[in-house]
């Protein structure tokens, strides 16, 4: 069944994992990972030599506008900790971060905010929304006090705002009045979108943005993701899902206990290279392709 509709009935043994994805999505395979050419610019974002002792080290790396950068690696390898720390969630990380060629400080929130990062955060209803909210709130609460005069919110600019950004990302709903534990999974991660994109963020780090939706739910966020790397925004995207990677960046870092132990070009992005350094082994590269300090880590030296 695809929207209410019966799509198709067939014997388990004529049917393929890319069949029923088709019939589920109502397109190809590869339409789960539309992928849109983009504009790689400057540099947006760079981090140094990030350390958070017994989470994670020497964390160096850069973003472009317009670049998706793919963060992989396995259960505990240090991913989310990283996006927390930069987005100023978790403390105790030392290291440079730098915005526009700018060297920030960044201790909060608030703060990762003012320097133009969004953070969409992997639990949705625990850190995404807040549930029993409409949707309209949700997308404004970042920005209440650009959308009110003298303490008062204007519900009109917060209801212009809302509908604007649903019908950006297709959300389906009857109305942006609605709450948002009556979305569906993937109009819910819609929502939480919309609510860092109205913050106007020149960098939007995405962790696990496709984590418990549906498939054709995943195939919108995807497109929605790869539509706004078109229009300059430099995108963090952290998943725990491979495919989703090779599918959706520009460009590949991978963890493995805490540091980056392999980088890929989108051509040299491989299951096989992605899956060595996530468990800490020698991609399949030759040795010159490799960045020295990555190298190093890989071959388990400082």
């Amino acid at each position: 069944f695809r929207d209410g509709a019966h799509v198709i009935t067939a014997p388990i043994s004529e049917l393929t994992i890319e069949t029923v994805i088709r019939h589920m999505v109502g397109r190809r395979l590869d339409a789960l990972f539309p992928k849109e050419d983009a504009v790689i610019g400057a540099t947006v974002l760079e981090v140094h030599g990030l350390n958070r002792p017994g989470v994670f080290r020497d964390v160096s790396f850069q973003l472009h506008s317009g670049e998706i950068l793919g963060l992989f690696g396995l259960v505990g390898a240090g991913r989310s900790e990283v996006a927390r720390a930069i987005f100023g969630i978790d403390h105790g990380a030392i290291g440079k971060i730098r915005v526009g060629g700018t060297e920030v400080s960044i201790g909060s929130p608030a703060d990762a905010m003012r320097h133009g990062i969004g953070f969409v955060p992997e639990d949705r209803h625990a850190q995404g929304l807040i549930l029993g909210f409409p949707i309209a709130a949700n997308v404004a609460l970042p920005i209440l006090p650009r959308l009110s005069r003298l303490g008062i919110l204007d519900r009109g600019q917060e209801n212009a705002l809302a509908t604007d950004y649903a019908e950006r990302l297709q959300v389906k709903t009857p109305s942006i009045a609605q709450v948002a534990s009556a979305l569906s999974g993937g109009n819910q991660q819609k929502v939480v979108l919309a609510k860092w994109l109205a913050t106007g963020p020149r960098v939007l780090i995405l962790d696990e943005p496709t984590r418990g939706i549906d498939i054709g739910s995943k195939a919108e966020v995807h497109r929605a993701i790869s539509h706004l790397a078109t229009q300059g925004l430099a995108i963090l995207l952290i998943s725990s899902e491979l495919p989703e990677i090779l599918g959706m960046a520009d460009r590949v870092l991978v963890m493995h206990e805490g540091r980056i132990t392999g980088e890929f070009d989108r051509a040299d992005a491989t299951q096989e290279n992605a899956m060595f350094a996530a468990t800490g082994q020698r991609p399949l590269l030759p040795a010159h392709d490799l960045d020295p300090t990555v190298a190093g880590a890989v071959d388990g030296h400082p």
